[in-house]
């Protein structure tokens, strides 16, 4: 890490001014407060609940808004109660899971109010897995119904019959069925207590195919509090745009909770583009919206043109706004505040720029630590067998304190659970869950998120386990062996992904093969931009030290090994040439 893109150190000065920036939103804040503080899981408390009570009060207000066109909370919630009844015809009840497989759009926000309303489990499909991996998700999910979106085909029809439900809708189906059916709240959901799970979140792991994280409303209720009443703030009056997947917690838990923590009105992008992206922020008439921080370097790779300052966004929420761009995306459009945050799927606690610093994701008054690690990037025990944490200005690991009042909703798989879990860390009986992030202590309880370690990387706002990726390679006949691996590309976020194979017989790699090959098996931001053609790879099970000595020398030191680069869906790989880097960059590769 440069020194530019070192992270300051909070200071009391910034927590001063933090505080006389948000004095005008304290009624909010205090309402929003006690929310943080405790939040009894037998309380009758829930997403639907929320999200109803709105749509009594103020059923006229805008709630959701679609390319320009906008739905009422009192139209949504007649919509959504409809599929409801759909779905509780079908036999769902509580604890049952409702696959959802849809690209951004009303209907997906829809059927999983309707899901959740029942008490049923929304489980949201990531529309990117193809072939093995979403059948494993399917697998996993267990849904007693499946609804799809006809824009999601491809991803739909590699599901195998013998994984769907007994009962699959299309939209037009769900729609149809749902076709004079009653329109008022179901009697369940005010009875729902706010321990119910409401959502699987799908997360990349070390083991190679994707883990479902769980979402307890009680939890999402902690992000409508400590984010969207503490944080984001919004008034009644303002729209949050989302141009991320509504698959990702970015999108449901943070942007949905910020809205209904005020009321406020929810645009939805169907997807991002970075040319289009301030005539839809414009046409939505967003004052707010969510980001990832490539997505801010898209944008920032735009040329310079009026729809930079000719919205009215005040403030952005999300994570991965580094250093390096912080002040020049302030600047150049008009941002006033980044409520940068930090956190993850199956975490317990989040990080949020609650008192808008510079360059910092954010303060957390909950238990955690940031300790010494290893080679392998795992906690290193002293020899009492205790962690050691790191001082003020520290890199370290980050470690979430799990007890009764902060709980780890972790995993559907409680054994994979438990492997993130580290127990008499400080004391005996105590029990952390391992981020598996590097974080730098920033002082007053405030953290920069650094890197992220072991076999997982993070490349457009995704975790890619390397061993799906090597998977996917050693499923291509013509590659005898794979090592797959995360690098930094300079002007972008997190790690792109990279491989080195062997090839049979020593024969040239065909590029334009692999890469539609790795397009049908992989989600699209998990196949490696670099393929490194070696003649050969240690005999081991796990490559880890030459994966290491891979690591290190990346695309740059790779010899006389030839070297190929992902020019895109149509091209497929390509050998390498010099700009490469700057073209993926500034978003121009890979294409498709």
């Amino acid at each position: 890490m440069s020194t530019h893109d070192t992270p300051s150190v909070v200071g009391f000065t910034d927590l001063i001014k933090g505080v006389l920036k948000m004095a005008p939103q304290a009624p909010l804040m205090l309402r929003h407060a006690p929310g943080l503080i405790r939040r009894p899981a037998d309380a009758q408390r829930t997403i639907g609940s929320i999200f109803q009570k709105h749509a009594a009060a103020h059923p006229d207000r805008p709630f959701v808004r679609f390319e320009g066109k906008s739905t009422t909370y009192g139209e949504a919630n007649r919509i959504v109660n409809r599929y409801a009844a759909v779905l509780a015809a079908d036999g769902v009840r509580t604890g049952d899971v409702v696959a959802i497989l849809s690209k951004n759009c009303p209907t997906d926000l829809f059927l999983m109010l309707a899901t959740v309303k029942l008490g049923a489990i929304a489980g949201m499909l990531n529309y990117n897995q193809r072939g093995d991996v979403i059948e494993h998700s399917m697998k996993l999910l267990g849904a007693r119904v499946l609804v799809h979106d006809p824009e999601c085909r491809e991803a739909f029809e590699s599901i195998p019959a013998a994984a769907l439900p007994e009962t699959v809708y299309d939209f037009a189906g769900i729609d149809a069925a749902a076709a004079g059916r009653p329109e008022t709240d179901p009697e369940v959901t005010a009875t729902l207590p706010a321990s119910t799970e409401a959502f699987y979140i799908f997360t990349s792991g070390t083991t190679g195919m994707p883990k479902a994280s769980v979402m307890s409303h009680n939890r999402w209720l902690a992000s409508l509090s400590g984010i969207g009443g503490l944080a984001v703030r919004l008034r009644a009056s303002d729209t949050m745009y989302v141009p991320l997947p509504l698959y990702h917690n970015n999108a449901l838990s943070v942007s949905l909770s910020s809205v209904l923590a005020s009321g406020a009105c929810i645009a939805i992008g169907r997807q991002f583009s970075a040319s289009r992206f301030w005539d839809e922020v414009i046409l939505n008439r967003a004052t707010a919206f969510c980001y990832i921080g490539e997505l801010c370097r898209y944008l920032l790779a735009q040329p310079a043109k009026p729809t930079d300052r000719a919205h009215s966004v005040r403030l952005v929420v999300g994570n991965g706004m580094r250093p390096d761009i912080w002040d020049e995306f302030k600047d150049r459009f008009g941002i006033d505040r980044i409520v940068e945050f930090y956190g993850a799927s199956e975490l317990n606690l989040v990080f949020i720029n609650v008192f808008s610093a510079d360059h910092t994701a954010g303060f957390c008054p909950l238990p955690y630590a940031i300790v010494e690690y290893d080679e392998e990037g795992k906690p290193a025990r002293d020899a009492a067998g205790r962690l050691t944490r790191v001082k003020r200005g520290g890199t370290g690991l980050l470690l979430t304190g799990v007890n009764d009042r902060v709980p780890i909703d972790g995993y559907t798989d409680p054994a994979e659970t438990e492997k993130k879990l580290l127990r008499d860390a400080f004391k005996d009986g105590d029990a952390w869950f391992n981020s598996g992030d590097l974080v730098r202590d920033q002082g007053f309880s405030h953290i920069a998120f650094v890197d992220r370690l072991g076999d997982t990387f993070r490349w457009k706002g995704e975790n890619v386990a390397t061993t799906e990726v090597e998977a996917g390679l050693d499923g291509y006949g013509e590659i005898s062996q794979s090592v797959a691996f995360g690098v930094a590309v300079p002007g972008t976020d997190g790690k792109a992904g990279m491989a080195a194979v062997t090839v049979r017989g020593g024969e040239p790699l065909d590029g334009a093969a692999l890469a539609a090959h790795l397009y049908e098996v992989l989600p699209s931001y998990a196949i490696p931009l670099f393929i490194r053609v070696v003649d050969h790879l240690e005999a081991t099970s796990t490559f880890k030290n030459r994966k290491v000595e891979l690591r290190e020398e990346a695309y740059s030191s790779t010899g006389g090994d030839p070297l190929y680069v992902l020019a895109g869906r149509a091209d497929g790989y390509v050998k390498a040439y010099d700009g490469y880097v700057d073209d993926v960059a500034a978003g121009r590769a890979p294409r498709g």
